[in-house]
């Protein structure tokens, strides 16, 4: 068995990777708030899921790897002065696990669910993380090196390359309907924020369809209605878009089984 194949049977594979997405990126640029904002929001989660557990279960959580991820990836995309907001978010993500569910699947990512709440609701007191790499390339092929390892284990490569895909295209439409730059309108997904988006949150493998081709659906609809709310303005669509696509394609698939699949969190 290679080295890789090791790597990618780790069961804290995702936590560990995306712990060092954290290191490059944060050492590189400064992705991160502050350390507290990192303490709190992955304390709040990793605490809400013990709590919630017990509560609606019976029994206390043991793996904690969910809200690890949940938790570092709401300390990286939220730009906030106050401390509020990481915890926050973190309560919000972790509870749309156990109370918004469908035939007993929860239908959110839930650091997307948070994420979006909080950038439509409290924008004058958050913000997302805006930062490009600029012309500094490395850290950039680090993150995606490190990513594609995380989207092999998880076998959801495609989505990430369909939904990429459907970017660029979108991106030179929006760049003839607008009249601005090619790669001005691609210069997003240069950033720290969308490689969290299509490594982590597109590619959630208990929110997304089962089927190769319906994932790949989904991905191609969320780059299309982020290309929508782009033209309109929204500061945040690729979370809105993940945020209004996603559940509807759960939905769609939980009702076309014939039986009801009971899942816990």
């Amino acid at each position: 068995m290679s080295v890789l194949s090791k790597i990618l049977q780790f069961k804290y594979a995702p936590p560990i990777f995306i712990s060092l997405i954290l290191l490059v990126g944060h050492f590189s640029f400064g992705i991160l708030e502050s350390f507290n904002a990192i303490l709190v929001s992955i304390g709040t989660s990793i605490v809400t899921e013990l709590l919630l557990s017990k509560l609606m279960y019976g029994e206390w959580r043991k793996n904690f790897s969910s809200a690890y991820i949940t938790g570092i990836s709401i300390s990286m995309l939220i730009r906030s002065t106050f401390l509020w907001p990481f915890a926050l978010a973190a309560v919000l993500s972790i509870m749309s696990k156990y109370i918004l569910k469908h035939r007993g699947r929860h239908i959110w990512n839930p650091s997307n669910f948070g994420l979006s709440w909080l950038f439509f609701f409290a924008p004058f007191s958050v913000a997302g993380l805006s930062i490009q790499w600029g012309n500094n390339i490395l850290p950039m092929l680090v993150i995606w090196a490190l990513g594609i390892v995380i989207v092999l284990k998880a076998r959801r490569l495609h989505i990430t390359l369909t939904y990429v895909l459907g970017f660029l295209f979108f991106a030179y439409l929006r760049s003839l309907l607008t009249g601005a730059s090619f790669f001005t309108e691609v210069a997003p997904l240069t950033g720290p924020m969308y490689q969290l988006f299509v490594f982590f949150m597109i590619t959630d493998p208990a929110t997304t369809v089962k089927n190769r081709k319906g994932q790949m659906l989904v991905a191609f609809l969320i780059a299309l209605v982020e290309f929508i709310l782009r033209l309109n303005e929204f500061i945040y669509a690729p979370f809105y878009s993940l945020f209004l696509v996603g559940p509807i394609a759960m939905v769609v698939q939980l009702q076309m089984q014939k039986k009801p699949v009971i899942k816990t969190a």
